[in-house]
């Protein structure tokens, strides 16, 4: 690969406007993560050797993580996709309109991990929704409010395990739409009850949980095997 350039070097973010829409440059990505090129290969040339990964290894560090945030991201556009594309029975349009925006904001939360960790990206993972009855309004909201809740306890978890600030920055700013999503859905089904104490503590906080408790959750609904033996915990 060619040595970076000040072209290359300039800026992480495409449109600094607008956080959702924006995409990394490979290189300055990479740059950006502390790992050169060649570094990146002599690691995953070294883990081949040494052992057989099993499953889509998300990688280690913050890559691991931005990987780990891409694959909560996939299943909840997944989700989202399927919901608007034929709503339960009953939907108001306003109910429409409200799940449209945010299957439109995951979509976003996806393509920006996809775009920024470039090769780096796991693959697409296939997700299974069979236990989900979308013609029921019930079964569609009580999902989306498990998914949301889950999606703002990850963020909350992950970001301590995040050592570039830059990273922490941006994770911060997508757990903050996560947790609108999640009041919202939360008021849908229960007008009043989008701050309730199943998912705020005694200190008036955000309950957080850490990588692997959150993928033993989402593995319902994951059939993709994910490897996550690598990253941090602390």
């Amino acid at each position: 690969m060619a040595n970076l350039t000040k072209t290359d070097e300039q800026g992480l973010l495409k449109d600094q406007k607008d956080f959702l829409s924006a995409t990394l440059h490979r290189r300055s990505f990479l740059q950006y993560a502390g790992a050169g090129a060649a570094g990146i290969a002599l690691v995953a040339a070294g883990c081949k050797k040494d052992r057989m990964i099993e499953g889509v290894y998300l990688g280690s560090g913050d890559i691991g993580i931005l990987n780990y945030a891409y694959a909560l991201e996939q299943l909840e556009a997944a989700f989202y996709l399927q919901v608007a594309t034929s709503f339960y029975s009953g939907a108001t349009d306003a109910e429409k309109l409200l799940l449209s925006d945010i299957r439109d904001h995951e979509v976003a939360h996806r393509e920006f991990f996809k775009n920024a960790l470039g090769t780096m990206a796991i693959p697409a993972l296939e997700v299974d929704f069979s236990t989900i009855n979308f013609g029921s309004r019930d079964s569609v909201l009580a999902t989306a409010k498990a998914f949301e809740d889950l999606g703002v306890s990850a963020y909350n978890g992950a970001g301590a395990l995040i050592k570039d600030a830059g990273y922490l920055t941006l994770a911060g700013k997508i757990v903050s739409v996560e947790a609108r999503h999640a009041a919202l859905i939360r008021d849908l089904i229960s007008n009043g009850s989008f701050a309730n104490s199943e998912v705020i503590d005694s200190n008036g906080l955000d309950k957080s949980r850490l990588p692997m408790e959150v993928l033993g959750i989402a593995g319902t609904y994951i059939k993709t095997k994910i490897n996550a033996s690598d990253l941090p915990t602390s």
